[in-house]
């Protein structure tokens, strides 16, 4: 593409609607995170600043902006479960993300069920095909590059204990489509789903 660039700042200002950046980098995975709070009070949020960052162990983490539930929960208890956010639980993710006093049980007012992790007290979300069982290894508070501190929390976890529907093992390939997950992508209401028909393969040149 070689039409004209808009160009920005962000100290400055994007000028736009809304934000860009969440578009541009994206979609993403949804962090949908389970806590318990040092009270075994539940806690369940999704978080669209999430990924996986290591093969071995395994250690995926989310970004909280401000210092919320799970970031506490977490770092009190050690522990955490990620659930995977599906087509079919899309509307009960989304009610999760709502503001709500601290201790009322996000699992209750989605309608959904908690099942007792097997390695770690937080709780999974049944309704999930895939959950992971996590314990704390690493939290950071983010820095711009000059050092300022950011209310911004980075939540590293090795993953101890993997949960997968066996239907979406076929020949013991994992079947990404056709879990449905759900992917944040841009503005204040964006989510897309995956499709099988969008897929290609690459191969990478080392392994030719």
């Amino acid at each position: 593409m070689t039409g004209k660039r808009y160009y920005y700042e962000p100290q400055q200002g994007h000028g736009l609607p809304h934000d860009p950046l969440n578009a541009i980098v994206g979609p993403r995975p949804i962090g949908w995170i389970a806590s318990l709070d040092a009270d075994g009070r539940r806690n369940l949020a999704p978080y669209s600043f999430f990924n996986c960052f290591n093969y071995r162990p395994p250690i995926i983490g989310f970004s909280s902006t401000g210092w919320k539930d799970s970031v506490s929960n977490i770092i009190a208890t050690k522990e955490f479960v990620w659930n995977l956010a599906t087509r079919d639980l899309a509307v009960q993710m989304n009610e999760t993300s709502a503001s709500l006093p601290h201790g009322e049980d996000e699992f209750a007012r989605a309608g959904l069920t908690p099942v007792a992790g097997r390695l770690v007290s937080a709780p999974r979300v049944a309704e999930s095909p895939v959950n992971f069982e996590c314990r704390l290894s690493q939290y950071i508070q983010l820095t711009g590059a000059d050092g300022t501190l950011i209310d911004s929390w980075l939540i590293l976890g090795e993953v101890v204990a993997v949960h997968i529907d066996e239907t979406l093992l076929e020949n013991g390939i994992y079947q990404t489509a056709k879990a449905q997950p759900v992917l944040r992508a841009g503005g204040p209401s964006a989510y897309y789903a995956i499709d099988e028909s969008q897929r290609f393969d690459l191969v990478r040149p080392d392994a030719r």
